[in-house]
C-alpha cells in the first residue's frame, strides 16, 4: 500500500505568506493532508488559514516544538513533512522524499537551501547562502531543510523536544542520526531571507556561532538568553 505524506507547519503571525504557501502545497503532487498548527497569532493568520477547505488548523501553545509535535500527533499519514512557512518546496518535493525513503538504511531526509531576498536584490546577497552551504554538507539537517520522516521513526526518536527555546531541529536530527542514515535531497528548497535582511549583522552571528557553541556543549537555554542579547 503506497504511504502517504502529511504537511505539518508550525506558524505564528504569517499572514503575509501563510495564503500563498497553502496554495503552493495544494498544487503538489501526492500531499494527502495539510495541518498548520498556530501557535497563539496576533494577526490574521488562522483567518487566512480557514479560507482553505483542504487544510487543518490546529492551535498549540507557541514554541516551534511544540507544534510540530501537535501536527504528528494529530497527522493520519505514514510520512511527516515538517516545513516552515517562509520555506518553498520544489515541485517534484514529493517524489524525492518517496525516493530518499526507499533507500536501505533511511530513516528521515531533508532538502537543501537556496536563500532569497524577497525584494530583489541587495548588498547582503552574497552572504545569504552561507546557511546553503552547510545544508549540503551536514548529516544533521535543520528545519529550514524541510525535514521528513515516516510517522513511526518520528516517534521512535522521541519527536521534538518542547522544552528547547533554540536548536530542537538540531536536537532531533541528532537522535534521527544515531537510528539510521538522513538523505540529503540535491534539489533545493526556496528560503526567505527575511530575517538576514532585517538584521545581518545578528544573522551572521546566528548561523555561525550559535550552532557551533551547541554542538560543543552549551545549552539551548544558555544560547537562547544570548540569543536574546544579540537580537
Amino acid at each position: 500500500m503506497r504511504e502517504t505524506i502529511n504537511v505539518i507547519i508550525p506558524v505564528l503571525d504569517e499572514e503575509q505568506r501563510i495564503g500563498d504557501q497553502l496554495t503552493r502545497l495544494l498544487e503538489q503532487h501526492d500531499v494527502q493532508e495539510i495541518l498548520v498548527v498556530d501557535g497563539g497569532s496576533a494577526d490574521r493568520t488562522c483567518e487566512e488559514v480557514a479560507r482553505f477547505d483542504r487544510v487543518r488548523l490546529l492551535r498549540s501553545p507557541a514554541g516551534r516544538g511544540r507544534q510540530m509535535n501537535r501536527g504528528a500527533a494529530a497527522a493520519s499519514g505514514e510520512i511527516l513533512l515538517f516545513l516552515h512557512a517562509d520555506v518553498v518546496l520544489p515541485p517534484d518535493a514529493t517524489a524525492h522524499i518517496r525516493e530518499a525513503l526507499a533507500r536501505p538504511g533511511t530513516v528521515a531526509g531533508a532538502f537543501t537551501t537556496w536563500t532569497v531576498s524577497d525584494s530583489g536584490r541587495t548588498w547582503v546577497e552574497p552572504w545569504l547562502h552561507l546557511a546553503d552551504f552547510r545544508s549540503r554538507y551536514t548529516s544533521l539537517p535543520y528545519g529550514d531543510q524541510a525535514i521528513f520522516i515516516r510517522r513511526l521513526d518520528f516517534f521512535r526518536a522521541g519527536r521534538y523536544r518542547d522544552d528547547l527555546p533554540l536548536f530542537e531541529d538540531l536536537d532531533f536530527s541528532q537522535r534521527v542520526n544515531r537510528m539510521g542514515r538522513i538523505a540529503t535531497i540535491p534539489s533545493s528548497v526556496q528560503v526567505s531571507g527575511r530575517r538576514f535582511i532585517a538584521r545581518p549583522i545578528y544573522y551572521l552571528f546566528l548561523v555561525n556561532a550559535l550552532p557551533l557553541l551547541y554542538k560543543v556543549g552549551f545549552t539551548a537555554n544558555t544560547l537562547s538568553r544570548l540569543y536574546g542579547r544579540h537580537r
